[in-house]
């Protein structure tokens, strides 16, 4: 346990001990909080509210976010009332003291994530745990996306939201505050026609293709418009948020001109949305869900515990991602026996590299050939581990643990919201593993 937390006579305190014994104060003593702080600058700034947390309780703040599965606003109130929160977090508030800012949660994520190496973060506690995981020897792998909180994009919904911004948001504020007159536009006649093609229960080709032109028509002016404003009046007053959207903007103009002109040609990083132009569609191939919009992950496994070897945005090919994970596991846990992966990891190359190796897979043998009985027991015994505690860490991190939809706003908070969400499950299981072995000790 961690003296720094609190003064030493807090420990003689019957709270405490009280806590130390709840499932909370187990998931706190898992956790290497001396390490985690190591990861943040010596000078901490965290604009608009006084110091309410150490350092360590930033992190405790994150896990119990994913722990509870509240809201930021929910996890304040429930904060300010719980005794036990405010001990994971390292502090206690006294009787007229609550954190009154909604925005604290949010906040605190976004430092951590502008500060915080999170590779960093998953090896610091990896090694904490290293001990305490079982079956080292065997390492699974396997893909997947967690979605971020985005509407579903379509190219008319695009192009809507883009004129939307210049000519009823951003060109109305800058002409009023520089005193030139509002340029003339047909917004009010196409937001009518949107609208009624928005309601539509079936959109026809020929429909979506007359209200794209009329919105690619609006938007090229709107830009030429907007442009010239800012020329004008030397950008005066215009963001650099407002400029990074505007940016943005152009690039879909471009994108949706092009395939609108070209409807078969592919396009090269296709924005999705104008306030997150770094998301990209990644196609899965599932049956009800064909097209996902997220992070792309892969994901390790060692003795059930996940480990995210790789996170994109872009879409990739997770087969070429074995050698490196083989090598990540030979750094941290000293090499393995036995690979366990889905079937599309099993390309000639990859079964060269693990004969080469000496290592037992899953994979289904080639050739008029059949594995003997023991070979064909342990691959039945790998294929069954991946199929359920690998593929079943997925369902329930996104299920309990608040990753079935990223509600973050941008690709720093977004990550950070990724891997607390994921080492909050890890947590749980060593601290779980921890109780059950020490309910075995009193039983023997």
């Amino acid at each position: 346990m961690q003296n720094t937390l609190f003064s030493s006579d807090f420990y003689y305190s019957s709270k405490w001990y009280i806590f130390k014994e709840t499932e909370l104060g187990r998931i706190h003593h898992c956790i290497d909080w001396d390490g985690l702080v190591q990861l943040l600058p010596q000078k901490r700034t965290l604009r608009g509210a006084p110091g309410w947390l150490p350092s360590k309780g930033l992190f405790g703040l994150m896990f119990l976010k994913h722990y509870t599965g509240l809201s930021d606003e929910k996890l304040i109130a429930r904060f300010n009332t719980d005794w036990a929160m405010q001990m994971f977090c390292g502090t206690q508030l006294a009787d007229n003291e609550s954190i009154r800012d909604n925005s604290f949660v949010s906040r605190v994520r976004s430092y951590l994530g502008r500060h915080v190496d999170f590779e960093q973060f998953q090896q610091k506690l990896l090694r904490h745990w290293k001990s305490e995981i079982p079956s080292q020897n065997v390492l699974m792998m396997d893909a997947t996306c967690y979605e971020v909180h985005l509407r579903f994009p379509t190219d008319a919904k695009l192009l809507w939201e883009s004129c939307q911004w210049i000519w009823e948001n951003t060109l109305p504020a800058l002409c009023k505050i520089n005193g030139i007159k509002i340029p003339r536009s047909k917004i009010k006649d196409i937001k009518v026609k949107y609208l009624v093609y928005n309601k539509l229960r079936k959109r026809s080709r020929r429909k979506t293709g007359v209200v794209k032109r009329a919105l690619l028509r609006l938007l090229n002016k709107g830009i030429d418009q907007l442009q010239e404003v800012l020329n004008q009046t030397k950008a005066y007053n215009f963001t650099p948020r407002q400029s990074a959207v505007f940016r943005t903007i152009k690039q879909v103009y471009l994108q949706q001109k092009h395939h609108f002109d070209y409807p078969k040609a592919k396009i090269k990083d296709r924005i999705v949305s104008i306030h997150k132009p770094y998301i990209r569609p990644i196609v899965r191939g599932k049956e009800n869900k064909p097209v996902e919009f997220g992070l792309k992950v892969h994901k390790a496994m060692v003795g059930g515990i996940s480990i995210l070897e790789h996170v994109s945005y872009n879409a990739f090919n997770e087969c070429k991602r074995l050698k490196i994970s083989t090598l990540k596991h030979k750094m941290l846990f000293g090499g393995y026996t036995h690979l366990s992966a889905d079937r599309i990891y099993a390309t000639n190359e990859n079964r060269r590299y693990m004969t080469a190796s000496g290592i037992q897979t899953n994979f289904i043998r080639k050739g008029g050939r059949k594995d003997d009985k023991p070979t064909k027991q342990i691959k039945g015994i790998l294929n069954k581990e991946r199929s359920t505690v690998l593929e079943g860490s997925f369902g329930t991190e996104k299920e309990h643990y608040g990753l079935r939809k990223i509600r973050a706003r941008s690709s720093n908070t977004e990550i950070a919201w990724l891997y607390f969400g994921v080492f909050t499950a890890n947590a749980v299981k060593i601290c779980k593993r921890r109780r059950a072995q020490g309910q075995i000790l009193q039983v023997a």
